[in-house]
């Protein structure tokens, strides 16, 4: 019975076919595919009304920043592990507690605090931070989506001075999968020897898995003097390979071990970053909606 319907059948689409190709007025619909590949990478999409994509909102790189991570009133927080393996031997620990908080006009706020020890355990409370940074313009407007970054260091008095930073932060994407981040620092503090650093930090990164997993480098250059010696600065530089595992669409852990290259550099620098992310990135602007999977 089937088989006997299947020539009606190629004869009444040949017929519409023909039909179609002689009259005007019949006018095809364009080809549309459901297929997820023709949106590209859900890490690419608007995040927000700044039309910043989904993959700056989990810090890609520990050591650089990247534009802005957080939509208006859009809360995340994040738990740091730094650890410095220095020449003589010791080891140097700073734990850091972060909120950050997006705001309104391509501005975020982020307040941490600042915990450091020694390989012996003793840990003390170092400093209470606030940082804030404004993207100049919407993401993809100037070259490099620049954005401007401000920090104060509420130090301990007992454990040093306060410490001002500002810094120009720059990022973008090369090519699908790859993104950069490259940022200036100058940071100085207000008392005591009057430290002065400044800082160029750079990060490359490639995704293995669209919103999973990415694999990349870092680096970090560190120019330091004191007062009083400003022309005997040291020069510091490392680099090393950095990972970064999205476990679920809110929670990203990074992890970076940058090895130095000279004698004032640290033998290892080691990052552990683990973020949550609360709220949602959904754009009005955009339309964007997080798609299953994918971070929210």
């Amino acid at each position: 019975m089937i088989r006997s319907k299947l020539p009606c059948l190629a004869l009444t689409l040949a017929a519409f076919a023909t039909a179609s190709a002689a009259d005007p007025a019949i006018t095809r619909l364009p080809t549309v595919t459901s297929s997820s590949t023709s949106l590209g990478l859900a890490e690419d999409r608007p995040a927000d009304d700044t039309g910043r994509p989904e993959w700056t909102g989990a810090r890609r790189f520990p050591g650089t920043r990247v534009y802005i991570q957080k939509a208006p009133w859009e809360v995340g927080v994040e738990s740091w592990w730094r650890l410095k393996h220095k020449r003589d031997g010791s080891i140097a620990h700073r734990l850091l507690e972060e909120v950050e908080i997006g705001l309104p006009g391509r501005v975020q706020l982020d307040l941490y605090t600042d915990i450091e020890g020694n390989e012996q355990g003793r840990f003390h409370y170092q400093s209470f931070n606030v940082e804030v940074r404004w993207a100049l313009a919407d993401w993809g407007k100037i070259p490099g989506n620049p954005t401007l970054y401000a920090e104060y260091k509420f130090a301990d008095p007992d454990w040093g001075p306060d410490v001002y930073e500002f810094k120009l932060l720059l990022g973008d994407q090369l090519a699908p999968r790859w993104h950069w981040g490259v940022n200036f620092v100058w940071e100085a503090e207000t008392g005591g020897e009057r430290e002065q650093e400044f800082q160029i930090t750079g990060g490359l990164s490639y995704t293995l898995i669209d919103g999973k997993l990415g694999v990349g480098v870092e680096t970090f250059y560190d120019r330091d003097s004191v007062k009083g010696a400003r022309g005997d600065a040291v020069d510091i530089f490392a680099f090393g390979p950095s990972i970064q595992w999205r476990v679920t669409p809110n929670l990203h852990v990074d992890l970076t071990c940058l090895f130095g290259t000279n004698r004032d550099s640290e033998r290892q620098i080691g990052y552990l970053v683990i973020g949550y992310d609360f709220g949602s990135g959904k754009s009005e602007k955009h339309g964007y909606t997080p798609i299953s999977g994918q971070r929210n």
